[in-house]
């Protein structure tokens, strides 16, 4: 019984390791879930997803580290973790890269400017600066159509995380930091994206077109200084578009019994979705 016991102990608490150069956060349950999943050889960032319903929400699981690392927690996500765990596990999938290692790689390739840790400024925190760094290093691309649905146009303008240093971890116990997140605030602000709004988002032959199985969706919305509310996955079904996502609401990963028109509806301060596509070569 005791080591049976210890077993489980050591598969669940966080450990932290070298790989390659990369100080990595993760359990042994993550290390053997991870490489599990990639035995596999599906390649669908919506099976990947998938994989992960039921799993309960957490927030702030990349909060665990006095100084910034890699964390992977296959066990706890939220919305942005779901998104780059099931992103990291479909482009190692495409490559034949089955290691845990060649996760933690491609991971911190998507987490982190241009792929590299250099404390916490280095992650991209807004999703919009996510957007721009993986789509400069050709692992997205943002679908700008200049025609309908995308009807819309986001002016970026973004202080949320410096105006309340509070609310970060990493900001409350090293105040110094806010300049630089302020910077990144300030590099952002004033960009413009089309986006679809709610309106728009239709069980239509135009909004089939233009959305895809598998595409990321970024809700906008238009609370002061932030550019994203919530994140999924695109999800066709007869009756319409529907969200796979780790839900705050549900407490779980989940793909919603609603239709993404219906879900946003519901929500007065989402204003509609930008769409990003993971790039197949």
């Amino acid at each position: 019984m005791k080591h049976r016991l210890l077993i489980l102990l050591l598969a669940l608490f966080p450990a932290i390791a070298i790989w390659g150069q990369r100080a990595v956060t993760y359990s042994k349950a993550d290390s053997i879930a991870i490489e599990r999943l990639l035995a596999g050889g599906a390649t669908s960032v919506l099976h990947y997803a998938r994989q992960f319903v039921d799993v309960p929400y957490v927030a702030h699981t990349l909060e665990v580290n006095d100084d910034e690392r890699l964390v992977v927690n296959t066990r706890q996500l939220d919305c942005t973790t779901l998104v780059e765990m099931a992103t990291a596990l479909a482009l190692c999938a495409r490559q034949h890269r089955k290691s845990f290692g060649d996760y933690c790689q491609v991971l911190q390739q998507l987490r982190y400017r241009q792929g590299r840790i250099n404390g916490y400024p280095s992650r991209l925190h807004y999703f919009t600066d996510w957007i721009e760094d993986n789509a400069q290093m050709g692992i997205v691309t943002e679908v700008q159509q200049r025609q309908s649905p995308f009807t819309a146009v986001q002016q970026i303008s973004l202080n949320f995380m410096s105006q309340h240093p509070s609310s970060y971890k990493a900001l409350k116990a090293h105040p110094e930091l806010v300049k630089d997140i302020a910077a990144q605030e300030r590099a952002l602000t004033g960009k413009r994206y089309r986006y679809i709004p709610k309106k728009n988002v239709r069980n239509t032959a135009e909004l089939r077109s233009a959305v895809k199985d598998g595409d990321i969706i970024a809700i906008t919305c238009n609370k002061k200084g932030l550019d994203i509310a919530h994140l999924g996955f695109a999800v066709w079904r007869k009756d319409g578009l529907h969200l796979l996502n780790a839900s705050q609401i549900h407490k779980k990963v989940v793909e919603e019994p609603m239709t993404l028109g219906e879900y946003l509806s519901k929500h007065p301060s989402h204003t509609g979705i930008r769409i990003i596509r993971i790039n197949t070569k």
